[in-house]
C-alpha cells in the first residue's frame, strides 16, 4: 500500500491575494480626457442633428437623413483623435460609448427638431 505524501504546511497554504497599487494621478487624468471626449461626442451630435434637420426642411429623402448620422457616429473618432492627443488612451468600451452617444444624440435631436417645426 502507498503511503500519503505529508505536506508541509507552508505549501498548502496559497499566497495572500494583493491589490495592485492604485494610481490617481493616472485615473484622473484618464477620466478627465473620457470628459472632453463625452463633451465633444455631444457637440458632435448637435451638429450633425441640425444638418440633419435642415435635410429635412429641403425635403431630402429620411433614409439620407440617416445615413447622414450613420456617418456622423463613423466620423466621431476621426474627430475627436484630431481635436484630443490623449484619445489613444481610449479603450474599445470607451470608442464605443461615444459613437452610442453620436448617432443617438442625431437621431434624438433630429427627430425632436422635425416634430417642433410647423
Amino acid at each position: 500500500m502507498a503511503k500519503k505524501v505529508k505536506r508541509k504546511l507552508e505549501e498548502a497554504q496559497e499566497p495572500a491575494f494583493e491589490f495592485p497599487i492604485f494610481d490617481d494621478g493616472a485615473f484622473v487624468k484618464k477620466e478627465f480626457e473620457l470628459t472632453w471626449g463625452l463633451t465633444l461626442a455631444g457637440i458632435i451630435a448637435v451638429v450633425f442633428g441640425f444638418l440633419d434637420w435642415a435635410l429635412a426642411t429641403a425635403h431630402v429623402p429620411w433614409w439620407g437623413e440617416f445615413g447622414l448620422a450613420i456617418l456622423g457616429a463613423a466620423l466621431t473618432p476621426f474627430l475627436i483623435g484630431r481635436v484630443r492627443s490623449g484619445s489613444s488612451a481610449y479603450t474599445k468600451g470607451d470608442w464605443f460609448g461615444l459613437i452610442f452617444l453620436v448617432f443617438f444624440g442625431t437621431i434624438a435631436l433630429w427627430l425632436l427638431l422635425i416634430n417642433l417645426a410647423p
